[in-house]
């Protein structure tokens, strides 16, 4: 795929379609897609777009510069798939992270002041998450297993960042620990959680 492929119509008002599906199912189509399966790269785009349609327009404040990254980030995640086996990231967080990384360096590309910058980073993603996809769906009960696997204040970090959209700051203030160590159990809660729903 190249720059110029067309990547699958938004609806019909311009508005990207599709919501996150489970953690597992977006696993197994980052994978799919990694292997040039175009039928499983047009479903990740249906599932997704909405969501990382969301990052860029929270990063970028313009709807169509967001459509536009939107775009971009799509023909990335064709090539980069791949990728995506070697990350420590659950399979949104990836994707996340790619949309969030190529909407700031549009804005770097603008010479934004450098405090704008420092907003855009650290954007809190208020989209459903795919935890909270999942306990909509059929996932959920799954999911509440997994999350009882973990610490107790480790999975109410979890619930706070990923169904509630607490801010990694509001959190880490709640628990009375640095930032960083915050951004850590968080990791890597999702990586226990991506491990025990792939089970």
């Amino acid at each position: 795929m190249t720059a110029t492929t067309a990547i699958p119509a938004a609806t019909p008002n311009g508005t990207p379609y599709g919501t996150p599906t489970g953690t597992h199912d977006i696993s197994k189509l980052i994978v799919r897609t990694s292997l040039r399966d175009r039928a499983a790269f047009d479903l990740l785009y249906r599932h997704t777009s909405a969501k990382l349609f969301g990052v860029c327009l929270r990063v970028l404040k313009d709807r169509t510069e967001a459509e536009e990254a939107l775009q971009e980030v799509f023909v990335k995640i064709w090539s980069k798939a791949d990728r995506f086996a070697v990350s420590e990231l659950s399979p949104i967080s990836w994707l996340v992270a790619v949309a969030r990384n190529h909407a700031i360096d549009r804005l770097r590309a603008r010479r934004v002041p450098a405090a704008d910058l420092d907003a855009a980073l650290e954007v809190a993603d208020q989209a459903p998450s795919p935890e909270a996809q999942a306990i909509a769906g059929g996932e959920g009960v799954r999911l509440h297993r997994c999350l009882e696997e973990l610490e107790a204040d480790r999975a109410d970090a979890v619930r706070g960042a990923y169904l509630r959209g607490d801010t990694y700051e509001e959190l880490a203030a709640r628990f009375s620990v640095p930032l960083n160590t915050m951004r850590t159990w968080l990791r890597r809660s999702l990586l226990k959680l991506k491990d025990c729903l792939e089970r």
